[in-house]
């Protein structure tokens, strides 16, 4: 997807958590995110989009959750005005975006061809991940994600997150977890994911027999891997060591500037 997309569906998506988070109780809980209530949900988004501004807006070499975290976000706004801020941050993050330049180069969590495109691109999928939780608290249905965006919500996950030497998904033996997209063309619906004792590899073309087969829609797929949906609408077949491995260490977690 082009980048003009990803901040358009940012933007839509940012305003769809705002517009939930506007009919929900504060303290009602997301049972797609344990321990939070919706609270929790609107002052994450709004903290991290004033974050991903920050070192976007001044491309900024570092991380800045270890100085200058309180100085970006700001004081939290009084319940009253939480929605309000949400999406104050949000519009400020899509504008901040549009007006990157192509060439910007600033801290990012991991490699991309440019810092312009893995901001927009982290938080697009940060942004539709939670609306997807905006949207299971208040009992919705899930609003439809396009294919192509959840096949590129693999790719980041899988080459991304767990391409970082922190990823918790490692095995002592050699093992195969083929992730399989039914909706996709061939060459595109496929990832083979190696764990090993420093962290997964991941490739695109079958080289031996995988020991675990998940396959599905590439929608639930994207969902499920992120840990927003079960499994059981996918079909699951072989070693069920290697489900459990994923649902157990695969979490991406994010981390409160007191612990940096």
């Amino acid at each position: 997807m082009n980048i003009g997309d990803q901040i358009n569906g940012l933007r839509t998506e940012g305003e769809r958590i705002a517009v939930a988070g506007g009919e929900l109780a504060l303290n009602a809980s997301v049972p797609t995110c344990p321990g939070w209530n919706v609270k929790d949900l609107l002052t994450h988004i709004g903290t991290v989009h004033r974050w991903a501004a920050a070192i976007v807006g001044e491309a900024l070499p570092y991380d800045p959750r270890k100085q200058e975290f309180q100085h970006i976000v700001g004081p939290l706004p009084h319940d009253d005005l939480l929605v309000d801020w949400v999406r104050e941050g949000l519009l400020r993050l899509a504008a901040v975006l549009e007006a990157a330049p192509s060439g910007l180069q600033c801290w990012q969590m991991f490699p991309s061809e440019s810092s312009r495109r893995f901001w927009v691109r982290r938080q697009a999928h940060e942004t539709t991940i939670h609306r997807v939780d905006a949207e299971q608290a208040r009992g919705d249905e899930i609003s439809p994600i396009c294919p192509e965006f959840a096949a590129d919500g693999i790719d980041e996950l899988l080459l991304g997150f767990h391409g970082r030497p922190s990823s918790r998904v490692r095995a002592l033996r050699p093992t195969v977890l083929h992730i399989h997209a039914t909706d996709l063309p061939p060459g595109r619906g496929d990832w083979y994911i190696h764990p090993t004792d420093t962290g997964p590899l991941v490739t695109f073309s079958e080289v031996e027999t995988p020991h675990c087969v998940i396959e599905g829609p590439v929608e639930l797929l994207y969902l499920a891997l992120w840990n927003r949906l079960p499994f059981d609408d996918l079909l699951v077949r072989g070693d069920p060591a290697l489900l459990h491995l994923w649902r157990n260490y695969s979490a991406v977690r994010w981390v409160d500037p007191v612990d940096v």
